[in-house]
């Protein structure tokens, strides 16, 4: 791990005595909340259901992959699949596959895993974290296809991730089942290469290395969950490897339709309490925010500035989305891990996913900073928003000035009336 300690640099600024901290309510969003409510005990139906008829299982050693976004209720479904193939008498194990996450290295990869529950122990199965890579073909123009070596050693394979909108491209498939193939099962070397086209190529390639893998590789099955806008599993399917690729395609249809979003289009300052990758790849989705690495999201959200206060524990200190930030406090930066950083952004070939942006001393001086700096506002009446993450959009805090444009809304529920924000005697929010 590479850490560093960012100096403290006073900002000089005119004009401060014209800003206030608005007071904030809290509301609550309202979207589709129906989810499932025993995902292991569907899941087990589901494998009976479109698994129920594989055969030949006895001895064979099959892979389960594990990536690094979170999701809800993961350990209970490996723990599902593992007990499923172990009836089988098959000799299931787990591969981490998340290309270059973990500061791409076996052992950070393997951390990832361990810090989501899913441990040797819990599950009675090896994790197997190596970065070896094997080929298994090679695209029209010119890419290898590459794949872990210890899952394309495997008598057999299960694809789990979930199907979700990416936040640097558009296209048919996107996050899910056929990225894992092509950059989360490829390790750094097999990331590296993908990316090297660049991310506006990704909607047209991905198919094409899923195809590799699927010809070449004994894939069972793939397992796709979507979550709703509650960060709930609203969607957890068994997908027989003949229609990976088409029902892939419809769960990405169905997770854009379920994702929460604000339900508003003006925001002088969002408050952001933390990032991670176990949120989004890109530390914060920004389907939401409106804002990526690429610079190609548009229409989203109209939002002058953008404050990030922290990071999430299960992150393990990987910074990533820092710099879409206008601000964020000293404190934050010391406690990233730019090694990690440097490392993934790199891999991606988004340089600037590395950058570092203004930093204040604490969090009332970053908002007061943000606040000041936005174009063509009343400084006293700011539509400021506070959430804790991109996935948790239900429960947020809004300003008072923002409230009042809000009010009677459909959709938008007041739960606490405006308050003042707490501050502690370091000038952080509590």
């Amino acid at each position: 791990m590479s850490f560093i300690s960012f100096p403290k640099i006073p900002i000089k600024t005119e004009g401060m005595e014209q800003v206030s901290i608005p007071r904030m309510a809290l509301i609550r969003q309202q979207f589709d909340a129906s989810h499932i409510e025993a995902p292991a005990g569907l899941l087990a139906r589901e494998l009976e259901e479109k698994a129920g008829s594989l055969s030949g299982l006895a001895g064979k050693r099959i892979a389960i992959t594990v990536g690094s976004r979170g999701i809800p209720h993961l350990d209970e479904i490996v723990l599902t699949l593992i007990r499923w193939l172990k009836a089988r008498s098959a000799r299931p194990f787990i591969v981490p596959a998340m290309g270059s996450h973990g500061n791409a290295c076996a052992e950070g990869q393997s951390a990832i895993v361990n810090s989501y529950g899913i441990t040797e122990e819990a599950m009675g199965v090896p994790i197997l974290s190596g970065m070896e890579v094997v080929e298994l073909g090679v695209l029209d123009d010119g890419t290898p296809v590459y794949c872990d070596r210890l899952a394309a050693e495997a008598d057999g394979l299960v694809l789990l991730n979930k199907i979700k909108p990416h936040t640097d491209f558009k296209g048919r498939y996107e996050s899910g089942l056929a990225k894992m193939m092509a950059i989360g099962l490829g390790n750094h070397k097999g990331a590296s290469m993908f990316h090297m086209m660049g991310m506006h190529t990704f909607s047209q390639r991905l198919p094409k290395v899923a195809e590799v893998f699927l010809k070449k590789l004994p894939v069972l099955f793939g397992v796709g969950v979507v979550q709703n806008a509650y960060d709930d599993l609203c969607v957890l399917e068994i997908i027989p490897a003949r229609s990976l690729m088409e029902r892939e395609a419809a769960l990405l249809e169905i997770a854009k339709a379920r994702m929460g979003k604000f339900k508003f289009d003006d925001i002088d300052v969002l408050i952001v309490d933390e990032i991670g990758k176990n949120i989004s790849g890109a530390g914060l989705d920004p389907n939401v925010v409106g804002r990526n690495f690429s610079r190609n999201i548009h229409g989203v959200l109209n939002l002058q500035k953008l404050f990030i206060r922290g990071l999430t524990e299960e992150t393990h200190h990987i910074g990533i989305g820092i710099s879409l930030a206008d601000i964020t406090t000293r404190r934050c930066l010391n406690s990233i891990d730019f090694e990690a950083v440097w490392a993934n952004a790199v891999t991606a070939t988004v340089i600037q996913a590395g950058a570092v942006p203004m930093y204040a001393e604490n969090d009332r001086e970053a908002l007061m900073l943000a606040i000041r700096t936005c174009n063509g506002i009343n400084f006293k009446k700011a539509r400021v928003v506070r959430i804790k993450n991109t996935l948790e959009l239900s429960e947020i805090e809004v300003s008072e000035a923002l409230y009042d444009s809000l009010r009677g809304q459909e959709g938008i529920q007041l739960l606490r009336s405006p308050q003042e924000m707490r501050f502690d005697a370091d000038g952080f929010l509590v």
